[in-house]
């Protein structure tokens, strides 16, 4: 191999080695608009988890209300936007989703959807009850087949036509109509 040769081989292998290295240095947070919701978190975090367990499986900080015992919010110190996580007992009970048409539930339920695109969705798992709040609205509740997952929920909040909020996460605090107050 002639000097000319040996001299590109090696910038190409510090080019590449570079390279890698930014790409490491440069974390990209895990929880964005396109991580999905499901029935016990959304992405990488899970109902159960505590704050800063939730933060490292987000790749974000988390922050909001001052901790105490019984329930308070956090959410994502930049994005996704409108997302938030109920903690009760030093843990992640719930994932809510307000104002954000871009975050989805693994079937691609979204704010914005009808009641009946929700019903199809789920086909035998919606349960249907009166709006607390909102005349003519309705919780769209998705009650898990499997077993595992009995403790869970996923409701969908609705006007009465589509969807205008909704929440996952474990009994009883996925129904707690009024959050944490």
């Amino acid at each position: 191999m002639n000097s000319k040769a040996k001299l590109l081989t090696f910038s190409t292998v510090m080019l590449a080695l570079s390279s890698l290295t930014l790409g490491t240095v440069v974390a990209q947070p895990k929880l964005t608009n396109q991580s999905k919701l499901f029935i016990n978190g959304i992405g990488e975090v899970r109902v159960g988890m505590t704050v800063s367990q939730a933060a490292n499986a987000a790749g974000t900080k988390l922050v909001g209300d001052s901790p105490n015992n019984s329930c308070y919010y956090v959410k994502p110190q930049n994005q996704p936007k409108n997302l938030l996580f109920m903690v009760t007992k030093g843990r992640i009970s719930r994932v809510d989703v307000r104002q954000n048409t871009q975050i989805t539930t693994l079937k691609g339920a979204k704010i914005g959807d009808t009641e009946a695109r929700i019903k199809s969705l789920y086909p035998g798992q919606i349960k249907v009850t009166p709006h607390k709040y909102v005349q003519g609205g309705h919780y769209l509740t998705l009650v898990p087949k499997d077993r595992a997952n009995q403790n869970y929920r996923v409701v969908f909040e609705t006007d009465g036509k589509r969807v205008t909020e909704f929440r996952s996460g474990k009994l009883p605090e996925v129904e707690f109509v009024e959050g944490c107050s």
